[in-house]
């Protein structure tokens, strides 16, 4: 593409993201294109493509495709210069099947869709607690999937075992089962099928054992981390710091820039969503959003069900409504959200209570 003049006209930027590069690309007031290049995915690399999207006029705003993965770093790098960063979706297939698909054009349309205001989501800043809090809980899932498999492992191993082994280790509980297959003593010769299922029952006990440890060290560190970044959320029935540290991950480390509850509703995938038809008039689920977080508030949706003498009191009066179990627990994980928009969005030091139950439409 062919430059314009550099007049100090207001311009916009798009960067579409690779691990090893970023195309960048910049558009004049009326979505003219001006320039295009790319640039290395790294800090001398994010300061050139900075430095180029400014010679070429008053930079107002950059979109960049990617800001929670191959765009994080760079995102960061143009908040810290003051240059507004908006998050911008990759085009969906119907767009590349019309428009193509090339890193240019890629760039292009992500600055085109923040001037044309179709993208205004405001990035994550990744910079505080909240950042620590996630990348430590990615290890700890790691760890809670690879003791998983490790259990059924186990446990289809024994299915097939030869029976001296099975009854070993009939009726133990998972805890005693573990230290006992632990504990095996597999000899010498692996040739017998004997000697190698108790070998390969002992290495997978063994990595059981492992990943608790790892776990357990996880929780100590995630837990104190949590508490800092939001001691209201933790004063809520039902919340824990696993929850919590859901929650947290998919705020972000700034929930202000959710304007208002209702977005950080739609964030969770708890806006309720119309599903009248002829004279029923009712909402439904929403199935989008954020599945981890959804997850984090059904739990604790089930937590307070069970315990909370207000919440079963609630789904009581709604059920006897008309209400059944899905639109109650619909209700519920939306009047959550919103407890939890509030704790996230106060500081530590105002105390957040809950309200009372009210139904929502």
């Amino acid at each position: 593409m062919t430059s314009m003049t550099h007049d100090g006209s207001r311009i916009t930027g798009g960067v579409d993201t690779h691990g090893l590069t970023h195309h960048a690309a910049v558009i004049d007031g009326i979505g003219r294109h001006v320039a295009d290049q790319e640039f290395p995915a790294t800090i001398r690399g994010y300061r050139d493509l900075l430095g180029w999207m400014r010679s070429h006029g008053a930079l107002g705003a950059v979109g960049v495709e990617g800001t929670g993965a191959y765009g994080a770093e760079l995102a960061r790098v143009l908040t810290a210069a003051g240059v507004a960063v908006i998050d911008v979706d990759r085009p969906d297939r119907k767009t590349r099947r019309m428009k193509g698909k090339s890193d240019p054009i890629d760039a292009y349309a992500a600055a085109t869709a923040v001037l044309s205001g179709r993208a205004t989501g405001i990035p994550k800043s990744r910079d505080s607690v909240v950042e620590a809090v996630r990348v430590l809980r990615v290890a700890r899932r790691s760890a809670v999937k690879a003791r998983t498999q490790a259990m059924n492992q186990i446990r289809g191993l024994l299915v097939s075992a030869p029976a001296m082994l099975r009854e070993q280790v009939s009726g133990l509980d998972r805890a005693a089962l573990i230290r006992t297959l632990a504990r095996l003593r597999p000899g010498n010769d692996l040739s017998r099928p004997l000697a190698a299922t108790r070998a390969s029952l002992r290495r997978l006990a063994r990595r059981h054992q492992a990943m608790d440890e790892e776990i357990t060290e996880l929780d100590s560190e995630i837990g104190p981390l949590t508490r800092q970044a939001a001691p209201a959320l933790l004063e809520m029935f039902g919340i824990g710091p696993e929850t919590a540290g859901q929650l947290l991950a998919s705020a972000g480390d700034n929930p202000e820039r959710m304007h208002s509850e209702a977005a950080f509703a739609h964030l969770t995938g708890v806006a309720p969503i119309p599903a009248s038809s002829g004279r029923t008039h009712r909402h439904r689920l929403n199935r989008g959003g954020d599945r981890a977080a959804n997850n984090a508030l059904h739990t604790i949706v089930l937590v307070r069900m069970r315990y909370d003498e207000r919440t079963r009191a609630y789904v009581e009066r709604r059920t006897s409504e008309g209400l059944n179990k899905k639109d109650n627990m619909r209700c519920l994980k939306r009047f959550v959200a919103r407890e939890v928009y509030r704790a996230l969005t106060t500081t530590p030091t105002k105390q957040v209570t809950q309200n009372d139950l009210a139904p929502v439409a």
